[in-house]
């Protein structure tokens, strides 16, 4: 995967996490690794889908993995992250 993958994906994460009042990993370890995923996914199958969750194969059924998932906002609510520990509430 490409660099300019890795940093479109950062990008993504950065303006979304803005728009929703969440912030991103700040352990730059493993916020890397969640980018690197998305960007790989993004090559590989033309999607950026959750790292952290296995695909069906079936378009359809996985549009609800693509990130930020369905799941996302419930979990940082109830969590104080995204299951992938991407996307943190502020003050987490």
């Amino acid at each position: 995967m490409s660099e300019d993958g890795i940093e479109e994906a950062r990008a993504r994460a950065k303006e979304y996490a803005k728009e929703k009042g969440y912030i991103l990993n700040v352990d730059e370890k493993q916020l890397e690794a969640v980018l690197r995923g998305l960007a790989r996914n993004k090559e590989r199958f033309g999607e950026a889908y959750c790292p952290c969750r296995l695909r069906s194969g079936d378009p359809e059924k996985d549009r609800i993995i693509v990130c930020p998932c369905i799941y996302h906002e419930e979990e940082i609510g109830e969590q104080g992250t995204c299951h992938c520990r991407l996307f943190f509430k502020k003050g987490e």
